[in-house]
């Protein structure tokens, strides 16, 4: 009989906290408890005013004489924090011009994730292109001509279009096709 007292006891014990643990937090016995009384909402997608964009050729490019591979850096430069998420779309601007795109072939290379950016924060994505050979115009292996664009139209789901030009030369590609990473928090060289 000694051991069913200790387990009463130990019953009532567990009662009475559990009354004062209810008492102390609003909560009665038998209820479900929130896992929190307030949520917060997470931020939305930046939109194309709140990013400046920059391209530059990337260190690490397939071996030729053309771009390559670029890096393109989104640069949050609104005053809030703001969320960029997926691959990037990408077209040549003919003339210079967005209205005046080709868009090229897009293969989508990891898993997009969430990159949250703050005020001033940056984002980058890669864009490896087919590579053009050769001096001078140069040549593509697949035997098409190589392509050249003073601007390239890159575009992120729901964070609009940019004209961008690379700060260090044109965009020189063959085929039409590019490679793209996910935006990502982490700069690729």
């Amino acid at each position: 009989m000694r051991h069913s007292n200790g387990i009463r006891r130990a019953a009532l014990a567990t009662t009475a906290i559990t009354a004062v643990a209810a008492a102390v937090t609003g909560i009665l016995p038998g209820t479900a408890m929130a896992a929190s009384t307030t949520t917060s909402t997470p931020p939305p997608a930046c939109p194309a005013s709140a990013l400046q964009v920059s391209a530059r050729q990337a260190v690490h490019r397939p071996v030729g004489t053309g771009t390559g591979a670029a890096v393109v850096q989104y640069t949050n430069v609104s005053r809030r924090t703001c969320v960029l998420k997926g691959h990037p779309t990408v077209a040549g601007a003919g003339n210079g011009s967005p209205a005046h795109n080709t868009p090229l072939k897009v293969t989508r290379t990891g898993r997009a994730a969430t990159v949250t950016v703050r005020p001033h924060g940056k984002a980058w994505v890669k864009l490896t292109f087919v590579q053009v050979q050769g001096e001078a115009d140069g040549y593509c292996v697949s035997g098409k001509d190589p392509v050249t664009y003073p601007t390239m139209v890159i575009g992120l789901p729901h964070s609009g279009k940019h004209q961008v030009a690379l700060n260090d030369g044109v965009w020189a590609e063959c085929d039409n096709k590019v490679t793209v990473t996910p935006v990502s928090a982490v700069k690729p060289s």
